[in-house]
């Protein structure tokens, strides 16, 4: 049996932010002695149920991922670790963890994954850690590791050749047994039980073309075989489906920006009835139709509003949430369905509770993530699956649900303008200055409305009781259009300044104009108003969406 030793390392780790669900940094941090090591210490120092425990492991298939396994499988054995369940070659996408988490009482798991950002040895890598429930981290274990990580000087591990991942199989370091199993089988399993398969299948023989890109991530596997093998898509709907160390060149990130080869397919050239994509670790989509690219927000309100075409929510939804930056539009149809609507912070561990007591069954983000209570975190595919069982039992395209949806709720013009890489302390001023206003703004002029409320959006968690403050900046207009400015810490460069215009028009408005020309007014009044373009030097926003 190896004996587990100490490393000692000197200066304390440092790099993680409180109240994160892990650490994001660039690939070359990752490859410094010690680096990933001191953090996944501090992890096993605190995760509950270490000893003795089973824990989910696995990534996006990213630069520096079968290293960080490695490291991680001989450091949990050095903490008593009981069972470990990884995949093969490491490849697990984060909504196929949750529901491994779910499925084997394990303890939590950590997933090897930066996300939507770019991979290889110049990009980005992350840890992050998902708790009992299948969720992100609460903020008590989070804060736990930040703690943990001020004072760490040595961290516990063994020596032990490389677990070969290459096929489903059992192996064992010491008294820890590895479990190598197959990442998307289970998944599939799942997908299974929520929709009727073989209904997207009859309906996509029927001339309904469909095509997916992967972005050579982490769902090309399951991709592959749910919509080529199960729904019986043609060989090659699923595009660039080999998860590569760097995603080919790819940006993983599903908008009209990164992903723009699938958006020229189904909105210029028109080649397709249906496209989607995931970003890299899978759990946030982009939706297309023939000629329309529907919101994320949108995308939310037409699930809630056509649930009952799914066989697993065909019964009715408990309530749906959506973080304070996603549009209105799900609001309006909770109304009409008489269900609870929330409005919680940015984050899924907020949904995590609402999704844990029972209050939600749906829930979603504008940034490109929607799911449900069959796993706690947005899965990418699931909604994928979701919007082809809608159309196959509407039997219509997507521009056609999206015009009935807004016939009958009203449009919410919604956009979202990201400002990325900007200097960290240019960011902090623009947005310190412009929250110093917000008293001011009550009662005067903006977008052709007046201002009738202007916060730092706080929260009361309606399980737990507790207040998350300072969530972002918020203007709501009279006529229920609203600006909300926030920051992003995604990013491993600077930070994101991220600015959310929304407008709603009702069912009798014109509800076929340009997002972007819609909301003319409100952008310019907060260009003018925020001076973004004289403080951050960029006359436009990196990513609009």
């Amino acid at each position: 049996m190896p004996t587990a030793y100490k490393v000692q390392f000197g200066e304390p780790f440092r790099d993680q932010k409180p109240g994160t669900s892990g650490l994001r940094k660039s690939s070359k941090q990752f490859e410094q002695p010690h680096y990933l090591e001191s953090f996944v210490e501090a992890i096993f120092r605190t995760l509950p149920g270490v000893q003795g425990g089973t824990l989910v492991l696995g990534g996006d298939g990213r630069y520096g991922n079968r290293r960080a396994i490695d490291v991680i499988l001989r450091m949990g054995a050095a903490h008593g670790l009981r069972h470990v369940i990884t995949t093969i070659d490491g490849i697990l996408s984060t909504p196929a963890a949750s529901n491994l988490i779910r499925k084997n009482n394990a303890i939590g798991a950590i997933i090897l994954s930066a996300s939507h950002n770019s991979g290889g040895p110049d990009g980005d890598f992350g840890v992050k850690i998902n708790g009992s429930n299948g969720g992100p981290a609460p903020e008590s274990l989070t804060n736990a590791i930040y703690s943990c990580t001020q004072n760490l000087e040595e961290y516990l591990i063994v020596d032990h050749l490389p677990i070969s991942l290459k096929e489903v199989g059992k192996h064992s370091i010491g008294a820890m047994t590895i479990e190598v199993v197959d990442g998307v089988e289970d998944y599939i399993s799942l997908m299974q039980k929520l929709f009727d398969l073989d209904k997207i299948s009859s309906f996509i023989k029927e001339d309904f073309t469909i095509v997916f890109d992967a972005l050579n991530a982490v769902t090309g596997p399951y991709a592959k075989r749910l919509l080529e093998d199960l729904l019986q898509a043609p060989s090659g709907t699923v595009r660039n489906s080999i998860p590569l160390e760097d995603f080919g060149g790819c940006h993983p990130d599903p908008n009209l920006t990164y992903a723009k080869d699938l958006a020229d397919l189904l909105l210029k050239e028109q080649r397709y009835s249906f496209g989607a994509a995931c970003d890299g670790d899978g759990d946030r989509n982009m939706i297309l139709g023939r000629a329309c690219f529907v919101n994320p927000s949108d995308s939310l309100a037409v699930l809630t509003a056509n649930a009952s075409c799914a066989p697993a929510y065909s019964s009715g939804l408990k309530g749906v949430a959506r973080s304070m930056p996603t549009s209105a539009a799900v609001d309006v149809v909770a109304k009409q369905l008489d269900i609870p609507c929330f409005e919680t912070p940015t984050g899924w561990k907020f949904f995590g509770n609402l999704l844990d007591s029972d209050r939600i069954t749906l829930c979603g983000e504008e940034s490109f993530g929607t799911g449900s209570n069959h796993v706690r975190e947005k899965d990418g595919l699931w909604a994928v699956l979701f919007w082809l069982q809608i159309l196959s039992v509407k039997q219509c395209s997507v521009v056609d649900l999206m015009s009935q949806h807004w016939r009958r709720f009203g449009r919410h013009y919604y956009s979202r303008h990201d400002y990325e890489s900007i200097p960290t302390h240019i960011a902090h001023g623009l947005y310190e200055k412009f929250e110093l206003m917000l008293p001011e703004l009550i009662g005067t002029s903006f977008g052709g409305s007046s201002v009738q409320h202007a916060d730092n959006f706080s929260y009361v968690d309606p399980v737990d009781s507790s207040v998350t403050n300072g969530q972002g900046l918020r203007v709501i207009l009279q006529d229920g259009s609203r600006v909300v400015l926030r920051l992003s810490g995604t990013g491993t460069q600077g930070a994101t300044i991220r600015v959310y215009l929304e407008q709603y028009a009702p069912p009798e408005a014109n509800l076929n104009q340009n997002p972007q020309l819609a909301l003319k007014d409100l952008i310019a009044d907060f260009n003018s108003l925020s001076e973004i373009t004289s403080l951050t030097g960029m006359v436009k926003p990196t990513v609009i969406t």
